[in-house]
This record gives structure tokens, sequence and C-alpha cells, in this order.
């Protein structure tokens, strides 16, 4: 009787088995992401949004199995972008904005931003600065599958000293003016800092973004002088990682910089003006760059248009924008830990993969471009136990290229499939569609 029920048991097993369908990726060249390596004729088995297997071949797939046939293409991890802005999008009247859009507009507005960074093959984000609110919400309605994009984790309102580079106030004249503080994301001394960070927390921030120097594309006029004091940037970096986030820091000038890699920060986002004695530090300490070169390269080439930027910010961006691909170039070259950002909002959304060709262009290999925005990124994102390479039991975040990236970078431009958690957004056949509409 006992063998009976175990038999019986078995063969229900068995039946319930055969029921799971699995997707099943036919791959012509696949890059994993932690090898190296352009691997030919692979398969990558899917199931409930995670990968089962990568094997050597092309597996036949079962009756109820779905076959993603990718032969002609170069398949890869998921890119993922550590500095994007998906509130907004630079235009030549965009410091108006704030008076003629209300939340909601600039919320629905960055729906079509999310969609169009996703389909490009990016299925992670980090969002490093908005209104406060905007991010967090977009967030939430990705996951809760009310609209499409990538998977965001968010600074929310980025952290400022008072007419630092993230003051919303500067450049406002009158009644505009206000005092802003903490709640604002603009900070005076270690006390504001602490509860700036809580405030971020509150918001539902995934990590914290400062501007350590002056930028480009605020209503200030300096773009390089340190903005934060010692003891503001070690309070935010102790305060943060009370909270287990972690601290992303906009720089163009040498001295902030050097101020927040010894504070202890994890990443420099832009480093402009970096000098050898930051790289050194930044090697020691283990602190990312994220070279944002596209931004640069993009602001540069709008300062020349005659009226386009305020007064104010021309300058600066005609000044700061060329050194970006040399800076970057140095750093690489030092050995800094390069993790991949475009400043996507400054430059066009969607347009994103522009960063790798700028990467190889300034002596990075396409594959480490790859992996910058795979591999690296994850690790950045302290999330490479789940994402950023195509190995069995990470979540299923795939993208597809024409060409091989590896013999010509621009390949990256032609995206034709994307998958996110197992769930196809663009294919060959749906090219600039989303599939799920």
């Amino acid at each position: 009787m006992q063998l009976k029920a175990l038999a019986g048991l078995l063969l229900l097993i068995g039946f319930a088995g055969n029921t799971f369908a699995e997707t099943i990726i036919h791959a012509g060249r696949l890059i994993n992401g932690h090898d190296g390596v352009v691997h030919e004729e692979m398969s990558v088995v899917i199931d409930e949004g995670r990968i089962v297997s990568v094997q050597s071949g092309y597996v036949e797939p079962k009756s109820k199995d779905t076959l993603v046939d990718l032969r002609n293409y170069t398949v890869m991890p998921g890119w993922m972008d550590m500095h994007t802005h998906l509130m907004s999008q630079h235009h030549k009247k965009v410091y108006s904005d704030r008076f003629f859009m209300n939340d909601a507009d600039y919320a629905l507005r960055s729906t079509m931003y999310a969609k169009r960074t996703l389909l490009a093959g990016f299925t992670t984000v980090r969002d490093v600065g908005d209104n406060g609110v905007n991010s967090v919400s977009l967030r939430k309605a990705i996951d809760e599958g009310w609209i499409i994009g990538p998977r965001i984790f968010t600074s929310g309102k980025s952290l400022a000293t008072t007419g630092g580079h993230a003051d919303p106030t500067n450049g406002l004249k009158g009644d505009f003016r206000s005092d802003a503080g903490p709640v604002d994301g603009v900070v005076n001394g270690p006390d504001d800092v602490r509860k700036a960070v809580r405030q971020r927390y509150k918001d539902g921030a995934d990590l914290i973004k400062l501007t350590a120097t002056g930028g480009v594309l605020s209503l200030a006029g300096n773009g390089r002088n340190p903005q934060f004091t010692d003891e503001e940037l070690r309070a935010v970096v102790l305060t943060a990682k009370d909270y287990n986030m972690t601290v992303a820091v906009h720089a163009h000038g040498n001295e902030g910089m050097k101020r927040a890699v010894l504070a202890g920060v994890d990443s420099i986002e832009h480093g402009t003006f970096m000098s050898d004695e930051v790289m050194q530090l930044m090697k020691e300490r283990g602190t990312y760059l994220v070279p944002t070169i596209s931004a640069g390269v993009w602001v540069a080439e709008k300062s020349q248009e005659e009226d386009y930027f305020p007064n104010i910010v021309r300058p600066k961006a005609a000044s700061i924008g060329p050194v970006a691909k040399q800076n970057f170039a140095r750093a690489y070259a030092a050995g800094v830990k390069i993790a991949f950002g475009t400043d996507s909002g400054v430059s066009v959304h969607g347009e994103n993969a522009r960063e790798f060709e700028l990467m190889v262009e300034g002596g990075m290999s396409p594959m480490k471009a790859i992996q910058s925005a795979t591999l690296e990124a994850a690790r950045l994102l302290k999330i490479d136990d789940r994402l950023g390479t195509l190995e069995a039991k990470k979540i299923a975040d795939v993208v597809a290229v024409k060409g091989n990236p590896i013999q010509d970078i621009t390949a990256t431009y032609d995206v034709v499939f994307v998958m996110k958690e197992g769930v196809v957004y663009r294919d060959e056949s749906t090219w600039d569609q989303d599939i799920r509409e």
C-alpha cells in the first residue's frame, strides 16, 4: 500500500512538473557579464523571472516552453545606468518649467522617459535627483505594473548647501527665493544633514545623492567650488549607513571630490577635474567613478548655440564639457573603478547607449564598457547577488543587439530584444512598441 501511494505521488509530481513552462533563449553570441568572453551558440533557460541555467548549445524546448530565437544576435545582461533624471529632459526653456508644470505634469511626462529608457535596453537605473516625490512614485508605478519602465533605485531630492548646485531656489527673485531647509534638501551643518538624510529615508529613497561642488546647469556662477564641509560630509555618510543607504556625490571640482572620498562615499558622479591624488584615493578606498561623458559632450555642444543656455550657465558648459572624456580616460588608465552613467535628463532619454561609444573612444575596451553597465553597476548598487550577470538563480534581465558590440561598440544602439524579470518588453517584431499595450 505504501509503495502504491509513493508511486502515485511520484506520478503526480511528474505530471505537475510537465505543466511548468519555461522560456528558452537561443543566443548566437552571449556575453554573460562576468568572464569577459563572447560565447557562441548558447541557451538561457528562464522560469518565473529567474535564470534556471545558461548552457552551451541550443537546448530543445519542451512542448509548452516558449522559444526566443536570438541566434542572429548578441545576448547580454540588461544594462544599468547609474545616473539618470527621469523627471525631465533638458530643453531651452527648462528653467521656467517650474512655474507652469504641476507635480502631476512632471509625473506623467516621466512615464514616457521611463519607457524609452527600458526599450533602449536599460532595465535598471539610479535616479539621482528630482523634486523629492517624482521618482519614488514612478518606481511604485513601475513595480505595481501600472506603467512600464526600468527598475529604479532613487535618491529622491538631492542634498545641497544654501546656494549650492541642488538648491531649488537658485536664480529666483523676490518672494520665490525662500530659505529652503532640510526637508527641501538644503542643509547647513551636521544637524541639518542628519535631518535631511532621515527625510529622504522617510520619503522612500533608496540612496543619498549630494552635490559636493558647484554644477554646470544650476543658476549659480561657480561650477567647481567645494560646497560641503568635511563635517557635513562625514555626517551624510554615517547617517546614510545607519539606514543602509549608499551615497552618490556630484562633483566637478577636485577639492570637493577629495573631501567626499575621504568621508567614505560610494561614488563620484562626473569627476571632471579630478587630480591624480584623488584617483589614487579612490583606488585605495574602492570608490566608483560614474563618468557621465554623454552629458559633458552634450552641454559642450549646446553651449555653441546662441541663447540656448542662460548667460550664467553658458561659460560653465563650454569649459566643463570638453574635459569630461579626457578625465574619464585618465581615471580608467589609472585603475579607478568605473560604473556606467549618462546623466540622461541632461542628455536625451533613450540615447543612453551613446555612453558606451564615448567610453570606448576614451580608451576602455568594449567588453569593459559593457561590464561597467552590468557587473560593475550591480556591485555599486550592492545587488550583484541578484543582477548584473547571466547566471543561474539571477533575475532574468536580458538585452540583445544586432551585430557584435565587442567588434563594434555602436552595435549597442541597435537593441532588438529587452526582457526584465522574465517579461519581454521588446523584440524584433515589435520594434519601438510596448508589446504589453
